[in-house]
């Protein structure tokens, strides 16, 4: 937890700050209001690039480094690709109730896949993606609740039927919940752990003097 103390507060400043540009209308490049927010500069989806080689690098230097970094590396890779295959194989399907709920949870799932390969790095990572997800739950349903008009609260274009039949609490778990606690936990994991894995394999940091 003291890892990812700064770490979890740096990200909760950015999704307030880009709370507040969706809300201003500042630059849509740097707050991309529309559904899914893809692109915007200012976000955290872009962290665990930073981030997993962080917590990898001090993991190493306190002498909890993979036998094979390279390897996690792989199996890191491996992941992101089944995470892919997965949600696109199922949302392929027809886009329903149960598709939608069956290809998040599954997707999430594909964090599991670099676990044993370095266990360490993978917690510290499960740790950080839920305290930078769960703030953007919390404020996706205040949004929602609200209709501010940002990424957090807009539907996607084209929603199923079934998605526009829901009430406030239902749009909040498919549009909110559901894929911030599944697919970007996913996301998360798998991304730190490639991007970590790499750093330590080609940077060799060695263990801190007791």
């Amino acid at each position: 937890m003291q890892m990812i103390l700064w770490p979890a507060l740096i990200t909760l400043a950015i999704t307030l700050l880009r709370l507040v540009g969706e809300m201003q209308g500042w630059s849509k490049v740097l707050f991309n209001p529309a559904a899914g927010g893809g692109g915007a500069i200012v976000g955290i989806s872009w962290l665990p690039f930073l981030f997993g080689p962080y917590f990898a690098w001090k993991l190493a230097r306190g002498g909890r480094a993979p036998q094979g970094p390279w390897k996690v590396a792989g199996i890191a890779l491996l992941g992101i690709v089944a995470a892919i295959a997965v949600f696109a194989g199922v949302t392929s399907l027809g886009l329903n109730t149960p598709t939608i709920v069956l290809a998040f949870v599954l997707t999430g799932a594909t964090a599991l896949i670099p676990w044993k390969a370095w266990p360490d790095l993978a917690k510290v990572l499960l740790a950080y993606g839920l305290a930078a997800r769960v703030p953007v739950v919390i404020v996706m349903f205040a949004a929602i609740s609200g209709s501010w008009g940002t990424h957090y609260d807009v539907l996607p274009p084209d929603p199923p039927a079934s998605l526009m039949e829901l009430g406030l609490v239902g749009r909040w778990f498919f549009i909110g919940f559901l894929p911030q606690l599944t697919v970007w936990i996913a996301q998360t994991v798998l991304i730190g752990t490639l991007f970590g894995a790499v750093v330590v394999a080609i940077g060799k940091p060695r263990p801190a003097a007791v």
